[in-house]
């Protein structure tokens, strides 16, 4: 969740909804971090249904952590973070520790690509991805993602540009939602079912299958 510098970096992010709604998530002080912005992130689960009740969820390139908190205080069951930059994983605990989050939301120090590549396929219904801007990771990242996904699971792809689902040939993905902020693009695809065919509706479902 790197990029390059720029003005005007929050302090502090804010969760939206759900058990630990309006509590700050504090933005460590490091070159090039892009945390996804509060308004962004609203966007996002208002397009999720707000409520993630028994979701398993990845949120790979995890930074300051706002998609993933977000996505545990609505209800997510199982909450992975992926960061490997000390300050931002000494952050991440903090708040792991202040929210009381338990068991549910685990903070795992390393590599996101490296980490995806090594588990077991179809394991999560939603997978966050932000890789670094500059780094050429949206293709792969969003290859590994979907191998991680259920059929019918959701990957989210935030990125300096827009992509569509032929962007990503072979892996049966449909884009159900499009946003953007500033030079910030945000994505919402879903991973096709076998025998699955696109509704003509571009909202995103309220549950993957």
């Amino acid at each position: 969740m790197t990029a390059p510098a720029r003005a005007g970096l929050p302090r502090e992010l804010r969760i939206i909804g759900g058990q630990w709604k309006r509590s700050k998530l504090p933005v460590a002080d490091v070159p090039g971090l892009r945390p996804t912005p509060d308004r962004v992130r609203e966007t996002v689960f208002n397009w999720l249904g707000n409520d993630l009740d028994g979701w398993r969820c990845l949120d790979a390139f995890a930074g300051a952590g706002g998609l993933g908190f977000e996505a545990a205080s609505r209800g997510a069951s199982e909450v992975t973070l992926i960061e490997r930059e000390s300050r931002l994983l000494r952050n991440l605990h903090d708040v792991h520790a202040r929210l009381k989050a338990g068991p549910s939301v685990r903070i795992v120090a390393g590599d996101a690509s490296a980490w995806m590549a090594r588990q077991a396929p179809e394991t999560f219904e939603l997978v966050f991805l932000d890789p670094p801007f500059g780094a050429d990771l949206f293709a792969p990242a969003v290859k590994a993602a979907c191998r991680l996904v259920v059929p019918g699971g959701l990957v989210y792809l935030e990125a300096d540009r827009e992509f569509q689902a032929a962007d990503f040939p072979g892996e049966h993905l449909t884009r159900y939602r499009h946003g953007r902020a500033g030079a910030v693009h945000f994505h919402l695809f879903q991973r096709a079912e076998p025998g699955y065919t696109a509704p003509e509706s571009s909202a995103a479902p309220k549950e993957p299958a």
